[in-house]
């Protein structure tokens, strides 16, 4: 069974920086790509970043591309989201996600299982 927890949200000003942390607690962390999305208010889920099994490759989307770097630790069964230069258009709660493949994906059809979400709120 997967359980996915995200954490490091916070409240924080335009151009700080926060880390997320998302651990898994199953056994099959490291044969998963993982993702992490991002749901602001009265917007609609959308794809943030995402990283292959391995961790040798990364997908970003536009919005965030430079400024966040998504990041794993098989042993530890974490992956990681940097998020630096942060805007108040980056503010939602952002969420965990693990694939059913190896290959990481914008989709989120693409992805088994969700965390609950770790709210993040940049100030202007």
């Amino acid at each position: 069974q997967v359980q996915l927890v995200e954490s490091g949200g916070g409240l924080v000003q335009a151009g700080d920086s926060l880390r997320l942390s998302c651990k898994d607690s199953g056994r099959t962390f490291s044969n998963r790509a993982m993702g992490w999305f991002r749901q602001g208010p009265g917007k609609e889920r959308e794809f943030v970043t995402a990283i292959n099994w391995s961790g040798s490759d990364a997908y970003y989307a536009d919005s965030v591309k430079g400024r966040f770097t998504i990041s794993r630790d098989n042993a530890a069964k974490t992956v990681y989201l940097q998020m630096n230069s942060l805007k108040p258009e980056d503010t939602a709660v952002y969420l965990c996600a693990a694939s059913q493949g190896y290959s990481g994906s914008y989709n989120p059809d693409e992805y088994v299982y969700w965390g609950q979400g770790t709210q993040v709120t940049v100030s202007s």
